[in-house]
């Protein structure tokens, strides 16, 4: 039962948002009681702390699986990005800036998880790149890790990218090809070429 809860609740939450679902809302689609969930979760912020955990966990396992494949790097990161975009729905919701505002504590612990993982991940696929002659040898590693993972951050800020404007994937998109366009060798920018084509010719 409380993975039932669990997962209908991660459902609930990444598509009308943290604030916006009540437990009256999660019984109801789950058609159980509000007593049967207060048996597994003390209240809606416990509920809200391990759906998040349990969705971290869940893209941290389909990630490294994905970094197992042993894919060039710039593909590796494509898919990175298709895989998040399915799990999170798009975030139509704007579910990080809801858990941010509303959330605080759950926010800043779950950004620093999220920082440990992306930085171990971005810091191994730009020194396979690096090795595989398709980023430049002379980029800063630690340094474009740390900023790749900030701007992911930065770009789901509403207040930046009002959802009205920019969708999810738009933003993703054009940030992937803004990051790749600036560290590429000639090499690897003729995969981006035909990724970025691809890409676009199956919309």
């Amino acid at each position: 039962m409380r993975e039932k809860i669990l997962l209908g609740a991660t459902d609930l939450f990444l598509n009308y948002g943290f604030k916006s679902v009540t437990m009256d809302d999660i019984a109801n689609a789950l058609g159980v009681s509000k007593k049967t969930i207060y048996q597994h979760f003390q209240n809606k912020t416990k509920l809200v702390e391990a759906t998040t955990l349990d969705l971290f966990h869940s893209i941290s396992c389909g990630i490294d699986h994905i970094c197992s494949l042993d894919k060039n790097p710039i593909e590796e990161i494509y898919s990175i990005k298709k895989f998040v975009m399915e799990h999170l729905k798009d975030e139509k919701s704007s579910p990080q800036y809801q858990l941010q505002k509303y959330y605080p504590k759950i926010f800043n612990a779950l950004k620093h998880k999220q920082f440990e993982i992306m930085q171990t991940c971005v810091v191994s696929n730009l020194n396979k790149g690096i090795n595989q002659g398709l980023y430049r040898d002379t980029i800063h590693v630690d340094f474009i890790a740390r900023l790749y993972f900030n701007t992911m951050v930065a770009i789901k800020d509403k207040n930046l990218f009002p959802l009205k404007t920019f969708s999810m994937d738009m933003l993703m998109n054009n940030y992937l090809e803004y990051h790749l366009r600036g560290i590429c060798t000639p090499k690897g920018l003729e995969i981006l070429n035909q990724l970025t084509t691809t890409n676009q010719s199956s919309k």
